[in-house]
């Protein structure tokens, strides 16, 4: 069974999703420090040509609270205000009529807790593109938060059965891969191709811009081009 943990991220970029299509279980690490200015509960957009940066409003966010404390702000307009960025900045796109319907059942999910809107996210994309992983936050099985670093990991891997472990290629000098393999458990890093694909009439590559919100890519592809773009990352 191959497993990846990865931090709750609200519309992740391309990459993310590859991680999620690459793996059996999914494990979002919503039991841990929340990152001031991080990706939780931020992405990017392409509005009127340009990289766009929204941030979901939070209350009292802080890096002395787990993730899945943190609640959503107070602000009944947040919700009607990120839409509306949404639909101007995508509804010429081929698949906004197609695409914008999952949107708004994501952004208008009932909850005051950003994991809690995160995990039904990744729910929604994940049954859009016909992704099968089994999803299981961090907070509510493993109870070895007194574990740190790679051994809360591996005991998460333990516990699950893994046999393979996927992190990003990021963490490449944070895991130790004999390690992993005492445990008997293969350890790789995946490393996300350059994806590209039409944005409105830029069909010239060195107008492309990467690596914004999943959401851009459905705008612009279908589900069968999506998948595609999915399978655009090798094993290290």
């Amino acid at each position: 069974m191959t497993l990846a943990i990865m931090q709750p991220y609200f519309l992740p970029y391309i990459g993310y999703m590859q991680l999620m299509g690459a793996v059996d279980t999914f494990v979002l690490y919503d039991d841990v420090s929340f990152i001031n200015r991080g990706w939780i509960n931020r992405n990017k957009l392409l509005i009127n040509g340009q990289e766009h940066l929204f941030t979901i409003p939070l209350k009292d966010a802080s890096q002395n609270k787990r993730i899945n404390e943190v609640q959503l702000a107070d602000d009944p307009k947040w919700r009607s205000k990120l839409l509306k960025t949404i639909e101007q900045g995508y509804r010429k796109a081929p698949q906004y009529a197609a695409v914008m319907p999952l949107t708004e059942k994501i952004v208008n999910f009932t909850t005051g807790s950003i994991a809690e809107l995160i995990y039904h996210s990744l729910v929604e994309l994940n049954g859009y593109l016909g992704l099968t992983p089994t999803l299981v936050a961090s907070s509510s099985v493993y109870e070895n938060t007194q574990l740190k670093a790679q051994e809360r990991i591996l005991d998460i891997c333990k516990q699950e059965g893994a046999t393979r472990y996927i992190n990003p290629i990021g963490g490449m000098e944070l895991y130790n891969r004999e390690r992993f393999a005492e445990a008997g458990i293969t350890l790789n890093f995946i490393q996300s191709k350059r994806v590209e694909y039409a944005q409105f009439n830029r069909g010239d590559s060195s107008t492309f811009i990467p690596w914004l919100s999943i959401l851009d890519a459905l705008m612009f592809n279908d589900v069968p081009a999506t998948k595609e773009l999915l399978t655009q990352y090798e094993l290290v």
